[in-house]
């Protein structure tokens, strides 16, 4: 965990849970980050005086102060190469790639240079930054809007992967990633941005703040890194997933409910690390496994998930498992991305083919 320098915002305001969007929680975490640290800094296209295009920076340039939150060129490279020299001088940068596919001209800085520095260097030059990259579908855009390109990254050691579907994660893992001491490629859901829970971002504040500042909480490894979570309790199935397609699992778990199967739902939470320790567990608990991710299947981490559930858990399967994952296809229109992304109904239909006799 990073280290304090200024004085911790958590007692400002102890207010009660109160409908939250997913984007409100993101912006809260960087503006409590930044008031913490004053190393910490965001920048990238347009997330300074316009708040980014999803307005998840909305208000920190005003708070901050152009020398913390800027805008830069349209040139992602740079930015992606910029970061890491600050990161090496001291600094712990946030940048936003504005969309998925805008990364790919960074892929160089970020494979060959960010990924391998600690490694390069026996560990004497650590690089905390964060990428911030919106992702995934259902928002009606077109490719280049609407990528999930985590497996490039997830293949790629020396990068942390992180991806909250929920509106507490969103808030808890961004603190987390921007005190991570080693880089993290942070993928938003972009149809999860205005998604409300009820949340009280103070406790949620305290919660992190005060974790941080414990040894023995983060020795009991305190936060989302490596951790999966059961969302929902089954006995027969496990839906496994992250991100935006977490939602869409628990809707289908509803819906086999209705049919008298019960579904476990694992949220993964980070790609890297990987949970395998929780993975094993619901497989051996439901002994059937259903990955459900919005990338495409070939070569991806659904594909990585499977491979691992039958290498540690063949004897605890029941039925072999099955994917249920975007097209092997260019993003669709928005016309047509409705069929190309897991549904409820792709969900039930890959349960039917699950094996049920004994």
């Amino acid at each position: 965990m990073a280290t304090t320098t200024t004085m911790p915002a958590a007692a400002e305001t102890a207010t009660a849970a109160k409908p939250t969007t997913f984007a409100a929680a993101l912006n809260t975490a960087m503006s409590d980050a930044m008031e913490r640290e004053a190393s910490v800094c965001v920048f990238g296209e347009d997330v300074g005086t316009l708040g980014g295009v999803f307005r998840i920076t909305d208000g920190l340039t005003q708070r901050f102060g152009k020398g913390r939150c800027f805008d830069t060129p349209l040139a992602e490279s740079g930015i992606a190469g910029m970061a890491m020299g600050m990161a090496m001088n001291g600094m712990r940068p946030v940048i936003e790639m504005q969309f998925d596919a805008f990364a790919y001209p960074a892929l160089e800085q970020i494979f060959s240079h960010i990924a391998k520095t600690a490694n390069r260097s026996r560990g004497r030059v650590r690089l905390p930054m964060v990428i911030r990259i919106p992702y995934g579908g259902g928002v009606g855009g077109v490719e280049h809007h609407c990528d999930s390109s985590e497996a490039y990254y997830a293949h790629t050691p020396g990068l942390k992967i992180y991806t909250p579907a929920t509106v507490s994660d969103a808030y808890l893992m961004l603190r987390e990633a921007i005190d991570s001491p080693d880089p993290v490629v942070f993928f938003e859901p972009k149809k999860l941005y205005w998604t409300k829970e009820s949340v009280d971002l103070s406790a949620l504040r305290n919660q992190y703040e005060t974790a941080a500042e414990d040894p023995s909480a983060q020795a009991a490894g305190v936060g989302a890194e490596g951790r999966a979570v059961v969302v929902r309790e089954g006995s027969d199935v496990s839906f496994i997933s992250y991100g935006p397609s977490v939602s869409t699992a628990l809707k289908a778990a509803d819906a086999a409910a209705e049919d008298g199967i019960s579904a476990e739902v694992l949220d993964l939470r980070s790609i890297v690390p990987f949970d395998d320790a929780a993975l094993a567990a619901t497989v051996a608990k439901t002994g059937r496994a259903i990955v459900i991710a919005e990338a495409q299947g070939f070569v991806s981490v659904a594909a990585e998930i499977v491979a691992r559930i039958q290498e540690r858990s063949f004897h605890s399967l029941s039925s072999p498992v099955k994917r249920v994952t975007g097209f092997d296809i260019p993003y669709p229109s928005p016309k047509l991305e409705e069929h190309h992304l897991p549904s409820v109904d792709r969900i039930l239909d890959a349960l039917d083919e699950l094996q049920w006799e004994d």
